[in-house]
């Protein structure tokens, strides 16, 4: 279908008036509106008002302009069809063969902390939807583009084929219009979902990142969808596979609870050691001597920058992935000789890109939860003995990693590192039994430590047991039935303890 009128109206004027000009060259008249029709003017580029196509002026600040007859009739009317050929003659429609529009900043006004709900429903587009949908049904005879991403390939189309576009492309388009229109509705209908609560269903629909070779085994296949690009640059290796996104997901959530400069090391989402010391290699020394075995094939995260001194010393175990906002080029050097070693570059502080929906697929549907993150949490000591500065620290210490180890999850901490971790057992004293063991294989003392428990302690039995590991204070939720019994454990054993009220179980 040839292209000899294109209705132009855009929220995100980025390449437009060039795109507009090449079609203005080609013999496209153009039709537009409001702000768009102004800056193309301004570029030299002739256009038609909407209001002298339609004969009928913008009402209501702007609301109404593009919804009338003279629009959807030209771009609706079927062109092979002889009935409708007649009736847009006799009701004056001139056929508009592309529509070129993208929409309010509807996401964008609602990600403004500040955001009012009178601000976000004037920024909910009716006109640009509707031509839209109107353009994408009739995709036979009309093209339409909501992405500018889409003009250089609308432009070369047109060349290569004396100023037509096929059929293949104008489908393309529209399957990629009527995503971005229900992208667009979902988005307004879940924040408004959120200002009121009601019985709506849950919906998602999220743009292809990229086919990956396979799954969590290689018989599984697997995609990626959402935006994980923008927030992740690859600098080097192999392409990342199921597992690297899901480490790489748990070791982003886990360094954003520290903001002191810290090293984690992960081996299948759970944290095999970390530590913190203004000097990264020093972090990374007490990261790695938590466990020295378990980090072979494991991922390696900082919140500094990865300079010389650490790639040296990180590069003498083999690593699937080493994550960090910046890598000095001494560094890229050096780590850059392992070929299939993945660098990744954090593009964002870690805590703002945590997830905003918790999504786990079960048998039957979904499950949808806010993420773990800002509980409030109130710190209590229930122990006789107040703990020691330091033995505070270690209980925070160990409270900050041990929401993000598998349940059920101990921890015992210093107060700038981890120093042991038992993950995923089916009683919590087998995970502090596991812990203890680890321990020793690693040469560590526990003297003195912190034993952190992602939910309450059932029985006191890995509360002792953690006493006579050396463990001198703890942190725990609270909130079991024997909860005197653990406190009296403590206090028997001299112990400081603190509930925080708020569990972190992770399934």
């Amino acid at each position: 279908m040839k292209i000899t009128r294109a209705l132009i109206s855009v929220s995100d004027k980025k390449g437009i008036a060039e795109f507009a000009r090449a079609l203005e060259k080609q013999g496209v008249d153009i039709i537009s509106t409001g702000g768009t029709a102004e800056l193309l003017r301004k570029k030299g580029v002739p256009v038609r008002e909407m209001s002298s196509f339609t004969g009928y002026p913008e009402v209501l600040e702007g609301r109404v302009k593009t919804l009338h007859p003279r629009v959807h009739g030209g771009l609706l009317y079927k062109r092979s069809n002889p009935k409708h050929e007649k009736e847009a003659r006799e009701q004056g429609f001139e056929p508009i063969d592309l529509v070129v529009v993208n929409l309010y900043p509807f996401e964008q006004t609602i990600a403004k902390p500040d955001v009012t709900l009178a601000e976000a429903i004037e920024n909910i587009d009716i006109g640009g939807p509707s031509m839209i949908r109107s353009a994408a049904k009739n995709y036979e005879s009309v093209a339409v583009v909501v992405d500018p991403a889409d003009y250089n390939l609308v432009l070369e189309t047109m060349r290569d084929n004396e100023g037509e576009t096929t059929l293949k492309l104008r489908e393309r388009l529209a399957i990629k219009a009527f995503i971005k229109t229900s992208s667009y509705d979902r988005a307004i209908s879940t924040f408004l979902n959120q200002e009121q609560t009601t019985d709506a269903s849950f919906s998602l629909t999220m743009p292809l990142v990229t086919h990956l070779r396979y799954g969590e085994n290689p018989h599984q296949k697997a995609a990626l969808y959402g935006d994980f690009d923008r927030h992740f640059e690859k600098l080097h290796g192999k392409d990342l596979s199921f597992n690297n996104i899901l480490d790489i997901s748990a070791a982003t959530s886990l360094i954003g609870d520290f903001e002191e400069a810290t090293v984690a090391i992960l081996k299948h989402t759970n944290p095999c050691g970390v530590g913190s010391d203004p000097d990264l290699r020093q972090a990374w020394e007490k990261a790695f001597a938590t466990d020295k075995q378990a980090p072979f094939g494991g991922i390696i995260i900082c919140n500094r920058e990865i300079d010389e001194s650490l790639a040296k010393v990180i590069s003498e175990i083999f690593s699937e992935v080493i994550i960090a906002p910046e890598f000095s080029a001494e560094a890229r050097t050096i780590l850059q000789k392992k070929k299939n070693l993945r660098l990744i570059r954090l593009l964002a502080p870690p805590a703002e890109l945590l997830p905003k929906k918790d999504i786990c697929s079960v048998c039957g549907g979904l499950l949808v939860q806010e993420p773990d993150t800002d509980a409030e949490e109130k710190e209590r000591v229930v122990s006789k003995r107040q703990p020691t500065q330091s033995e505070l620290e270690a209980m925070r210490f160990g409270w900050r990693v041990v929401k993000h180890v598998k349940s059920n999850a101990i921890v015992y901490a210093a107060p700038d590192r981890t120093l042991a971790i038992g993950a995923g057992q089916m009683s919590r004293v087998d995970s502090s039994r596991i812990a203890i063991w680890k321990a020793q294989e690693a040469g560590l003392s526990l003297k003195g430590s912190a034993i952190a428990s992602d939910a309450f302690f059932p029985f006191a039995d890995g509360l002792i047991a953690a006493a006579h590991a050396g463990a001198t204070c703890a942190i725990q939720p609270g909130g079991s039935m024997r909860d005197e019994e653990v406190i009296t454990a403590a206090d028997e054993r001299e112990m400081a303890m603190i509930f925080t009220g708020v569990r972190h179980f992770r399934h």
